[in-house]
């Protein structure tokens, strides 16, 4: 029996940090994100560290951008912008035949809490959740992959990793999970029939 293992930003639901400021240009964010190196700031949330250190770690370098960091944490939640389209049914019939069914995610354990009150699949549709904010290391860290084999009891070669990132793809199988790169429900759900798992 093979284990299907399933990333959950941009692959359950859409994250979109660009969605917290509604009212400014696009290129006005992009250029505020990329002064504060905002993708590496905001992955070592994922990686474990709390909000309000990265909040006043950021804001002590850039005192003119505090308005835009503080604003990012508090109205975070905005960046969530609902469920990828098919892809809660994909999880919910896996499980009804009979696979398991578990996940990986890059996030915040502070942020994970929030959403998860919103988006109930997160807590109910999984057998293991491996939260990196939780465990203190992120995708592709073969550390992350080894650790969700070790609890859910399966070997790398039993499981399909599915993730919209190139990179956290190639984590996996280098691993040695086959993985599929996401980018759709029907791409998914076509490659899952043809492996006879759907």
């Amino acid at each position: 029996m093979i284990a299907v293992v399933f990333d959950v930003g941009n692959v359950l639901i859409r994250w979109d940090p660009f969605a917290v400021f509604p009212e400014m240009p696009r290129a006005e964010i992009q250029a505020f994100f990329d002064e504060v190196g905002f993708l590496a700031w905001n992955l070592e949330q994922d990686r474990g560290r709390p909000w309000a250190e990265a909040v006043g770690h950021l804001s002590a370098l850039y005192p003119h951008r505090i308005g835009l960091i503080e604003r990012f944490h508090a109205d975070w939640m905005r960046s969530v912008i609902g469920p990828v389209e098919g892809t809660a049914e994909i999880v919910e019939a896996l499980a009804a035949r009979g696979h398991e069914v578990h996940a990986i995610t890059n996030f915040s354990s502070e942020k994970w809490e929030e959403t998860v009150g919103h988006y109930p699949i997160l807590k109910t549709g999984f057998g293991q959740v491996i939260v990196s904010g939780h465990e203190g290391v992120v995708k592709p860290d073969p550390r992350i992959y080894d650790l969700l084999c070790k609890r859910a009891g399966f070997k790398p070669r039993d499981a399909l990793f599915i993730d919209d990132s190139a990179m956290n793809v190639a984590g996996a199988r280098a691993l040695g999970m086959a993985a599929h790169q996401f980018r759709d429900a029907a791409g998914l759900r076509a490659e899952l029939q043809e492996r006879g798992l759907l």
